[in-house]
């Protein structure tokens, strides 16, 4: 057998959170919200646009615990077309974020700017993979 200092403990703190805890992580991943928001954004405006998506994100990633991600990346040859990973701990908390000042502020700023918006609903293939 072999023996590695401290990895016992850590195997025992493991354990006892899934089995203390209410949801199992499983079950928590079950109940996420994941889709893709596609969006093609005026030329023109592009700028501005990214400017008040970099901050809502931010906001949204750092003072909602809900929000597990956001992610946004534009076309390398299309780079007005933007898509954006959208992961949520439930629809609770996708309805939450919708609520809040700045997803609001987000969205009234950035209205004449979006040419286009398609909102995709999703299913991980991999449920349990992390994102690092």
């Amino acid at each position: 057998m072999i023996k590695i200092p401290g990895l016992m403990p850590l195997i025992l703190i493991a354990a006892m959170q899934t089995f203390f805890s209410c949801d199992s992580p499983a079950h928590a991943e079950q109940n996420q919200m994941v889709r893709l928001a596609k969006l093609v954004i005026d030329s023109t405006q592009l700028e501005s646009y990214r400017a008040a998506l970099k901050e809502e994100i931010e906001a949204s990633v750092q003072l909602e615990p809900g929000v597990l991600t956001l992610y946004a990346v534009a076309e390398k040859n299309n780079p007005t077309h933007i898509t954006i990973l959208e992961i949520y701990a439930d629809t609770n908390a996708y309805k939450a974020h919708l609520q809040t000042p700045h997803f609001l502020k987000y969205k009234t700023g950035t209205k004449e700017m979006v040419k286009s918006l398609e909102l995709i609903e999703a299913t991980p293939l991999i449920p349990d993979m992390k994102i690092k």
